[in-house]
């Protein structure tokens, strides 16, 4: 699989590229079929789930479905906002390993599809009536939160009137969850903090880390007693995060990168693409400028129709340009498990299993979220601005980009980052490009930039 990779911080993330390798993901499988393929299921018989009640909150610890530490459930940040998350212990010494929030994107995409499709302890499988084992999951070696946010995404739900639409406000939510489930879960709170996104994530998830660097200022300077967030690092996957920058490069892309989507990059599809850029900038600055939901709104959809509606219309996989993409039978999303999750995690026993209403259902991506964002032009402000201020007092940043993803491509991530003004600025720009080497494989998997020590802007690309 070939794969760009781009990043910023001070120490580098071991664990990111170490440990955190992708491999087959996770899906739940019902106790009564046996334990799932391949999994190390003890001899004994399995134990019954038991329901734990903490202060009005209720969560499901089990350990008989993936047969290891596990709990579900919800978490109220408010009387009327619901919270649904999935926790996975470490497989490995997870007193020592690291603490991991996993959110996917959309916006308005459940993190259930990465749990259940990316890098959870297992992957739906059998058209979504069980799931195998995965032995490549990223709890190998890290204690991780898969998160329903914002609310109404997935199982998570609130009140009407209470819609979250912007990256700002989601992230004021997540971090009250994180606060509640630190103060639930205290035998967490110590560890290294790990923020992982991906695609829109690129969007929240520097929101996110922004309210944990301030709040962990204020708790520094009120009381010691207060909620303290061992934030060490953010980690971005084909994200995005600076639509001015990324947006336009998508030409370049898709005109001269390694899986074009025009044969001539001076045809004149590319002549045409290309003239749209200026447009499109100009439409990004007012929409900053103003933040008007009109000029937001009509950025948003001139930028979109020009750029990405092109790529529904190539016969290749958006996401992976190396695939055919046969939307009749996958959906437009291109990838038939997207189905498989969306059956499985709607199947009543699984809801009951992990502690969620069988009379809810159970969509992989909520479009009346994505559409209150992008009329509010949330992916279009200026994202970037909020990183110096992080990565300048020692938080690390990893971006990372596959070369066959044409929605949020490499060139737009490794573009954005080179104009990042943090104290590692120059040391970047003069970084060498050298070849990335896994630790498990020892073969050459991409090549990687790095300043700031062991780690700040990296760039990922497999051969």
């Amino acid at each position: 699989m070939q794969t760009r990779v781009l990043a910023t911080s001070l120490v580098y993330i071991s664990i990111a590229l170490a440990s955190f390798l992708p491999g087959s993901q996770v899906v739940l499988h019902d106790p009564s079929n046996g334990p799932p393929s391949g999994s190390p299921a003890p001899e004994s018989t399995l134990k019954q789930a038991s329901e734990i009640i903490h202060a009005g909150q209720s969560f499901i610890q089990q350990d008989e479905i993936f047969y290891e530490l596990q709990y579900s459930g919800y978490l109220d940040i408010t009387d009327d906002k619901h919270l649904f998350f999935w926790f996975f212990e470490s497989r490995n010494s997870p007193k020592d390993a690291p603490l991991v929030l996993w959110l996917n994107g959309g916006p308005g995409c459940t993190s259930s599809g990465g749990l259940l499709f990316e890098l959870g302890p297992c992957r739906v499988a059998d058209g979504g009536r069980n799931v195998t084992f995965n032995p490549y999951s990223w709890n190998t070696n890290a204690n991780i939160i898969f998160l329903d946010q914002p609310v109404n995404v997935g199982f998570s739900y609130a009140k009407d009137g209470n819609d979250i639409y912007t990256s700002q406000r989601a992230a004021r939510d997540v971090y009250s969850f994180l606060e509640l489930f630190l103060n639930r879960f205290p035998e967490y709170s110590m560890q290294t903090f790990h923020l992982a996104s991906e695609s829109y994530g690129g969007t929240y998830a520097p929101h996110i880390a922004s309210v944990i660097y301030e709040e962990n200022q204020k708790a520094a300077l009120m009381s010691s007693s207060l909620i303290r967030i061992n934030l060490a690092s953010l980690m971005i996957g084909n994200g995005i995060t600076d639509a001015y920058i990324q947006i336009p490069t998508m030409a370049d892309y898709l005109c001269e990168g390694p899986y074009p989507m025009f044969d001539d990059p001076d045809g004149p599809e590319c002549t045409a693409l290309r003239a749209k850029i200026p447009k499109c900038k100009s439409l990004i600055k007012s929409c900053r400028t103003s933040k008007s939901r009109l000029a937001c709104g009509e950025a948003e959809d001139y930028c979109h129709t020009a750029f990405h509606d092109p790529l529904q219309t190539s016969v290749m996989n958006p996401y992976d340009a190396r695939r055919l993409c046969d939307r009749e039978k996958n959906g437009l999303r291109c990838y038939e498990e997207i189905g498989w999750v969306e059956k499985y995690m709607n199947n009543p026993k699984v809801k009951t299993a992990i502690g969620v209403s069988t009379q809810r259902q159970f969509s992989l991506c909520n479009n009346d979220v994505e559409k209150g964002f992008q009329l509010r032009g949330d992916s279009l402000q200026d994202t970037p601005a909020i990183l110096p201020e992080l990565v300048n007092n020692g938080i690390r940043l990893l971006i990372y980009a596959g070369v066959a993803d044409r929605v949020c491509d490499y060139m737009g991530n490794e573009r954005w980052l080179e104009v990042l003004l943090t104290k590692f600025y120059d040391e970047f720009l003069d970084a060498p490009t050298e070849i990335w080497i896994t630790t498990q494989s020892k073969k050459p998997a991409g090549t990687v930039r790095t300043a700031g020590g062991d780690g700040t802007p990296l760039v990922i690309s497999p051969s």
